[in-house]
């Protein structure tokens, strides 16, 4: 009873938009071997100089639930950094909205800590695993926004997560976001104008993942 409550809660939630925030996003990717080039343009034009870039290796996982009341799944997702005691982070990702009058994609988010329990938890609402992959790299700040540098790892079947060590492709993904209250539009021209800096390493876009076929 109290897990049909919470499906139920957790979609009136979504459905009726209680989401006070906005993510603002640009994606690119960049070759192997022009990495390192990019990494360098990077800690000259974000705040933290004098420091070394936060490092993240983490396991992503994404949930997926039917919804008889709408045609596309209700997908959750869940991260959490390998090799350390942290909470587990789950996220709300909606549909992306592509705007042409917009320089980025936007879509609602709603992000929060867990306990370890959350994937059992979301398994027993009904939820099912669509896929997994393992996320090591960068990230970078420059006033609220946020600039990451990924590589994508396959999860090999019969192994230890410690060992996945299949790469997706041969190039690092290349991320601007901005995690923003409705209403702040001028974000999306402050993303815009960081873009621009890091040309011609990285293209910067906004991706219509409709127009691509695939999940947001």
């Amino acid at each position: 009873m109290a897990i049909s409550s919470a499906r139920e809660s957790l979609s009136l939630a979504l459905n009726n938009r209680f989401l006070p925030n906005l993510e603002y996003l640009l994606q690119g990717s960049i070759l192997d071997t022009a990495v390192e080039h990019l990494m360098h343009r990077l800690k000259g034009l974000c705040d933290n100089v004098d420091t070394s870039p936060e490092r993240f290796h983490d396991l992503e996982v994404c949930m997926s639930l039917r919804q008889p009341t709408s045609p596309q799944p209700l997908l959750l997702r869940v991260r959490r950094a390998l090799g350390q005691d942290a909470p587990f982070q789950m996220r709300y990702l909606g549909q992306p909205e592509v705007d042409m009058r917009r320089p980025t994609l936007v879509r609602s988010c709603m992000d929060c800590a867990c306990t370890n329990g959350i994937l059992d938890f979301l398994t027993e609402m009904g939820f099912r695993l669509e896929f997994e992959y393992i996320a090591k790299g960068y990230m970078f700040r420059k006033g609220r926004m946020k600039i990451t540098v990924s590589k994508l790892i396959k999860i090999v079947p019969g192994k230890q997560q410690d060992m996945a060590n299949e790469p997706i492709s041969q190039s690092y993904i290349v991320e601007l976001s901005v995690v923003a209250p409705t209403g702040q539009e001028n974000v999306g021209e402050e993303m815009r104008v960081f873009a621009e800096q890091l040309k011609p390493l990285v293209q910067l876009e906004k991706i219509d993942y409709k127009r691509l076929g695939n999940l947001p």
